[in-house]
């Protein structure tokens, strides 16, 4: 070799040198994601570096563990409601686009799990069903079953939603049976006659195949919202027995001969009744068609989920709907449900965390009559294409902008002032969400693997490490 090549070669040992310090660097580098309960702060990107940490300094340590692993998350998000694809499909066409791209965009806030109505839920101007008839009448055969309503706005805003995220998991639930199937022939409240639980089974079978017919797949359906709250409009009360004997006998059997794919998920509502899916789940004839389990917090403490867990543990949780009440204090509320939703349903083995409703306008509407909801505040509040985000909207995105489905739940120790939980992503990274819950500024020590991340969160303070 000639000796007027060593500079050449001098300099392209140091750029290979330089190359892996940088590499290197970059292994060694998080990223934490904080909101704040002042609002100063909104899902801002703050770096982290790893070193060596004077104990001193730590006033917390969470240790992670990814070789300890708990449940695979299926995502994050709201219910889509009627009144919510009313607001969003009447938006013009450039800022309905940017708003759902903003949304539902894996590379933007990455809501990957929506809730919808089977025919009505109380946020729309008016109850319906699918299979609505005049007084006295019957249609056992379900002849004039129509998805025509939901045609208008929601199949929609659907379709656009699975245009941006063609992987996003729908769940569909029901407010009321058609009124005719009731013993009270109204649309709130009353139970379902025994003599049409097998028309009912068929309900659901038809709406399925005809969501399927718009290229929108129901991954799950749960057999009734809030069953033990008749007073909504509209509603059903279905009390566990009632709700086990449906299922063994009439929409399990059905959906297995008809080779329906759509997971059937039980109860639905208050954590303080984790007796209401036990029961059910303890019934083999009926588990053996069961899914999972549905909860709310309107009533009850979030380790009940737990309790539900390890008497049935072959079977799912999902956590599927809280409201934010308007209109809406942002601290209190973004404390409230991180610590019990976000951190707390996850860490009691749900694979969701889902907000009630995801868009309303500024008056709270629509809503129907005799018990719809008028107070609910949307996740976004729309006003034309005017946009505003809400406390839910920050909720959910702390999580859902960076847990993506498949995300496996993994151990990570919980103090009183840091509650917190941990997730390895589908691409490798760890994923820590962390609340500091005091009324002090804490320095935090995450140990990750070999990893010691020092943290900083302000008193209130929400950061989503990303390591």
């Amino acid at each position: 070799m000639k000796l007027n090549h060593y500079p050449y070669l001098l300099i392209c040992l140091f750029s290979l040198i330089q190359s892996c310090s940088v590499s290197e660097k970059k292994s060694d580098e998080a990223l934490i994601y904080v909101t704040s309960l002042d609002e100063k702060s909104l899902i801002e990107e703050r770096e982290v570096l790893s070193k060596t940490i004077d104990s001193a300094q730590i006033d917390e340590v969470i240790r992670v563990t990814d070789s300890i692993t708990y449940q695979t998350m299926d995502g994050f998000g709201y219910t889509l409601t009627g009144g919510s694809a009313l607001h969003i499909h009447k938006m013009s066409d450039t800022a309905r686009a940017e708003l759902l791209n903003e949304l539902f965009s894996t590379s933007e806030l990455g809501v990957s799990y929506l809730r919808l109505s089977i025919g009505a839920s109380d946020l729309d101007a008016a109850p319906f069903s699918y299979n609505d008839l005049p007084k006295g009448e019957t249609d056992e055969r379900l002849e004039y079953f129509s998805l025509a309503q939901d045609t208008v706005h929601l199949v929609p805003v659907l379709k656009e939603i699975l245009s941006v995220n063609p992987d996003i998991k729908i769940l569909g639930s029901p407010w009321s049976p058609p009124f005719w199937m009731k013993d009270n022939g109204d649309t709130r409240g009353g139970s379902l006659l025994p003599e049409y639980y097998n028309a009912y089974a068929a309900y659901f079978l038809k709406y399925i195949k005809a969501m399927q017919a718009y290229d929108i797949t129901i991954d799950a359906v749960t057999i009734q919202n809030e069953p033990l709250h008749p007073g909504n409009n509209p509603s059903l009360l279905m009390k566990a027995p009632e709700q086990a004997k449906f299922i063994k006998n009439h929409l399990g059997p059905l959906f297995k001969k008809e080779g329906v794919e759509t997971k059937i998920i039980i109860y639905d509502h208050n954590a303080d009744r984790p007796d209401y899916p036990i029961e059910i789940l303890n019934d083999p004839e009926a588990a053996q068609y069961i899914d999972g389990s549905a909860f709310h917090l309107y009533g009850g403490n979030i380790n009940a989920l737990q309790k539900v867990h390890d008497e049935h543990p072959d079977k799912n949780l999902y956590f599927t709907e809280q409201w934010v009440g308007a209109p809406g204090n942002f601290a209190n509320e973004l404390s409230w449900h991180t610590k019990n939703l976000i951190i707390g349903a996850p860490r009691n083995w749900s694979k969701t965390v889902l907000e009630w409703n995801l868009a309303a306008d500024e008056n709270q509407d629509p809503h129907t009559d005799r018990g719809g909801c008028d107070r609910c505040l949307g996740a976004v509040t729309i006003t034309g294409d005017t946009v505003k985000r809400e406390p839910a909207y920050y909720i959910v995105g702390q999580a859902s902008k960076f847990v993506k489905p498949g995300s496996v739940r993994i151990a990570s120790t919980m103090t009183d002032a840091i509650p917190n939980v941990a997730y390895k992503t589908p691409d490798g990274e760890i994923v820590v969400i962390l609340q500091n819950t005091t009324e002090n500024d804490k320095e935090i020590q995450v140990e990750i693997n070999e990893a010691n991340l020092l943290v900083k969160l302000d008193s209130g303070d929400i950061g989503t490490l990303v390591f």
